[in-house]
């Protein structure tokens, strides 16, 4: 039974992941639509991500070897490309483009993580093996799916007896203030973002190499992170009603998407990182479209079609196929 659980943990870790982060998305259209800038909550968010992973450090990993130059500038970049700007990229282009086309696109992760990681290294593509055509297969089928989820409609299915819509739950002076009229500018936004988070998963397997400490990796890229984003925030954002913080959503979002999303998960992605690899962990974001979807189908008033379900079938199989070869080259 152990050795059961040690083979599919970092699959259902991953799994955990991605429900999180569905749930944080799902957070963040509420309050984007209560009116507050991405900047600011993304600056709060890794705020929150520092205090949460700094202590774990502090109680998990009080010997740890020295900092050295080169292990502080990795996590330097890390906190730049994984906290900054992805954070800001990605939630920013939420005012450009609708969310269906930024969720689709964010789907962009594996390939792009496949490529880098075959140029650093990490993985090899062994095209002429079975599990090879099977890792790019199915990054492919997995993306085919999620633009098909994406853009394609179809017939309306009624899977729901009965929904609730947590709009109403806010003030109703509260304003949804996504501009859709540049949605290139968006696109382009949530690529940049894909590149970023490709890249951090790069870097976090060489910090792994050299610093094999998760938990003061991920505790310094969150404290340079949001340094990071603080100060841009406050170059940018000059209204402070924005930065003022009540018991409401904007709370609610910040504390859970630094605490659960940037701080636990992110060290849940870091161990899948070192025992799996890169490729493996960015194989599961496919399933946040799905979960984001049917949640967002019974919470927030949103339609599921037919070219949801085969989207989210085409997803399920690419990822299977994905992890079946990931899986054999571990065998190996």
């Amino acid at each position: 039974m152990k050795g059961l659980w040690d083979k599919w943990k970092p699959a259902v870790l991953m799994v955990v992941v991605q429900i999180t982060f569905s749930a944080c998305n799902i957070l963040y259209k509420l309050t984007i639509y209560d009116g507050m800038s991405t900047i600011v909550l993304s600056a709060y968010r890794l705020a929150f991500a520092a205090a949460t992973t700094i202590p774990l450090a502090l109680i998990f990993e009080r010997k740890r070897p020295n900092m050295t130059r080169k292990v502080f500038g990795l996590a330097f970049l890390s906190g730049l490309f994984g906290g900054a700007l992805f954070q800001n990229l990605f939630y920013g282009a939420l005012t450009f483009a609708p969310a269906t086309l930024v969720s689709a696109l964010y789907n962009l992760i594996p390939s792009i993580t496949l490529i880098l990681a075959i140029c650093f290294g990490f993985e090899k593509l062994n095209w002429g093996a079975a599990t090879g055509k099977a890792k790019v297969f199915g990054t492919i089928i997995g993306l085919v799916g999620a633009m098909l989820l994406a853009f394609y409609k179809g017939i309306v299915f009624h899977i729901w007896h009965f929904h609730f819509n947590l709009y109403t739950l806010l003030d109703q002076t509260g304003h949804e203030n996504a501009d859709h009229g540049n949605e290139l500018l968006g696109a382009l936004c949530v690529i940049a973002s894909c590149f970023c988070f490709s890249i951090w998963m790069i870097i976090q397997a060489k910090i792994n190499e050299g610093y094999p400490c998760r938990y003061a990796s991920i505790a310094l890229m969150s404290t340079i992170g949001a340094i990071q984003s603080i100060i841009f925030g406050l170059c940018v954002e000059r209204d402070w009603n924005q930065w003022k913080m009540g018991w409401d959503v904007r709370l609610l979002t910040a504390a859970y998407s630094g605490i659960m999303a940037s701080g636990i998960m992110i060290i849940v992605i870091a161990w899948c990182i070192h025992v799996r690899g890169p490729l493996f962990a960015s194989s599961f974001n496919p399933l946040m479209l799905v979960l984001v979807a049917i949640v967002a189908s019974l919470t927030l008033d949103e339609k599921l079609y037919l070219g949801s379900a085969i989207g989210s079938v085409l997803i399920v199989v690419g990822l299977y196929a994905v992890l079946w070869g990931k899986g054999k080259e571990m065998q190996k």
